[in-house]
């Protein structure tokens, strides 16, 4: 495929034009990056970004038909399964972070599934599991997203389900044109989900993926919207799908019943924040690793990033190196805090981040970390986020995991079933271990800013590993660099994947640091000089959406990710 590395294209910009560089707005910022790939998206009334523009569209029908933020980003991450099933769908799981106007405060929504009650850390020992595979029937945990909606709707919904699930329902019974970077993750993920009973039928067209462009119908999807529009969330975890689901499982070999699906329940949980400079950024709990990007920042807080410059050897130097610190505690503590005692306060203390500061060498990379885990890395996902004119601000974010999940595919339902689990350890001794019943380690985590107490950015930047390295450079590039919100979005990424341990007397080589196009190379000389392994320029920078809100005025600022299909807009 020609252009689905979008950092491809716009290496011609960072690295060779002379034009000026064009000047936008967003709040009362005026910067003029050169690497800006247009102006932000300006209204009032309200504001939609998703990672596909017909997504993007039925938000903004939503908001105009009289519904509020939360209905918006409902309707919009219903379509978002449907027409970009490469990164999520009803088979998976969601979070959300909803800032209430009214209330005038945040509330964090997990609405993550539980692994089978059927299934043990012994069964895996006895058939010879030192991990838990990728795909078929055994990463497969309740898909938590349908009881999502009902929680989000539930609290704050204003229009009836019906209404906020029929433009899904319509799309999938009518079609829609398939764009480009979606059909072509779709292709890459029929050689390996084809196999398995159900999803030949379901996604592909005589056993080939839609073609960019190629009108794509999903009845089955429609049925099971309609059903759920109809008969709520019991529908789908008490009815006839959550039979069918449970029958399936059992036929592949899996765990997963219906007495799994009837006992689910979403949590309502108090996101978690960190004072950064002056605004407040806040992210859910474990078991999501949005901890981790708090951590980085509280790190970095103690270097006066007004005296380095943005892309410099010594801004991605100490990224590097605060990152590294903070994925230490990742793979130590985060896990289902209904399973693991997590020190969060510790590890969200600014006394820990002067400690953890004094660890970095300003002038070597550390090579003595312990390694991430490979899986803990990969994932994809939508991210999506909305805002009414009441003020009410959605930041959500949901995924199958790997692509289009674990390739178990239901008969007659239109989705496919998450493979989750596969993140939990088969480690006794491990935070994330394998447990009956239990919520894995999340790599999916929606973002939020406030200012002196009101909101000011929902936002989030998909892709594994990525996130919370995203988001810590989303917040920096908005508040250390004065970039405004396309900018910030469009400004080229660091992304560094695995750390190292010692090996018997050798130390391994501290991971891989990698760099998107736009930076320079006397910078990436620099950085080898310090001891970085930089890898290729091809890394998983992930994608992103955000809408900001003018703290005086109410206006709406809207940007959405250069690299993928994503639009912002509003009205």
């Amino acid at each position: 495929m020609k252009t689905h590395i979008k950092s491809i294209v716009m290496s011609a910009t960072l690295l060779g034009s002379t034009a000026a560089p064009l000047v936008t707005h967003g709040g009362d910022r005026v910067t003029g990056e050169p690497f800006a790939s247009r102006s932000e998206v300006i209204a009032t009334q309200g504001m939609a970004a998703t990672s596909q523009p017909l997504a993007t569209q039925v938000a903004l029908d939503i908001l105009k038909a009289g519904g509020n933020a939360v209905d918006a980003a409902i309707a919009a991450n219903a379509v978002l399964g449907l027409v970009e099933p490469v990164g999520n769908g009803i088979g998976g799981d969601l979070f959300a972070i909803v800032w209430d106007a009214e209330s005038e405060r945040l509330h964090g929504l997990n609405a993550s599934g539980r692994s089978p009650q059927s299934l043990t850390l012994d069964w895996f020992a006895n058939n010879d599991h030192d991990r838990i595979p990728s795909y078929g029937p055994l990463p497969v945990s309740v898909p938590g997203t349908v009881d999502g909606w009902f929680e989000l709707h539930g609290k704050f919904g204003k229009l009836p389900m019906s209404a906020i699930l029929q433009p899904a329902i319509d799309y999938a019974n009518q079609g829609f044109p398939v764009t480009e970077l979606i059909a072509y993750y779709w292709d890459r993920s029929v050689p390996r989900l084809g196999q398995y009973d159900g999803f030949l039928e379901q996604f592909t067209n005589d056993g080939k993926a839609p073609a960019k462009g190629e009108i794509w119908k999903n009845p089955n999807l429609a049925n099971t919207l309609q059903a759920v529009a109809t008969g709520g969330r019991d529908a789908f975890y008490k009815g006839e799908i959550a039979q069918t689901m449970g029958a399936y499982i059992a036929e592949q070999g899996g765990f997963l019943t219906a007495d799994d699906l009837a006992a689910h329940r979403s949590e309502w949980v108090d996101p978690v924040s960190s004072n950064y400079r002056g605004y407040d950024v806040w992210e859910l709990p474990p078991n999501t690793q949005g901890v981790a990007a708090l951590q980085i920042l509280n790190i970095l807080e103690g270097f006066d990033f007004s005296k380095i410059a943005f892309g410099s050897p010594e801004h991605i130097h100490l990224f590097t190196e605060a990152k590294k610190l903070a994925f230490e505690d990742r793979a130590r503590y985060y896990a289902d805090p209904d399973f693991a005692d997590i020190p969060l306060a510790e590890l969200l203390s600014k006394a820990r981040a002067d400690k953890q500061r004094k660890r970095i060498d300003p002038e070597q990379a550390a090579r003595a970390y312990p390694p991430d885990d490979d899986k803990l890395q990969r994932g994809d996902t939508i991210y999506l986020t909305t805002a009414d004119a009441a003020g009410n601000m959605v930041s959500l974010i949901q995924s199958n995991y790997r692509g289009m999940g674990s390739g178990m595919t239901p008969p007659g339902l239109g989705f496919i079933l998450q493979n989750r689990g596969e993140l939990f350890s088969l480690n006794p001794d491990h935070a994330n271990v394998y447990a009956p019943g239990k919520r894995p380690f999340h790599t999916i985590i929606p973002a939020f800013i406030t200012k002196d107490g009101k909101p000011w950015v929902s936002f989030g930047l998909m892709g594994g590993g990525m996130q919370p390295q995203g988001h810590a450079q989303i917040v920096m590039n908005l508040i250390d660099f004065g970039m405004n919100l396309q900018e910030a979005g469009d400004a080229p990424r660091i992304y560094h994947d695995g750390s190292s341990q010692p090996t018997g007397e050798r130390m391994t080589d501290g991971g891989r640091l990698y760099l998107e196009s736009g930076f320079d190379y006397a910078t990436v000389r620099a950085l080898m000089g310090k001891r970085h392994r930089i890898g290729s320029a091809r890394g998983p920078y992930g994608g992103y959406q955000a809408i900001l809100r003018a703290p005086e005025t109410g206006v709406y600022f809207g940007a959405s990710e250069m690299r993928k299909d994503g639009q912002a807009a509003g009205y």
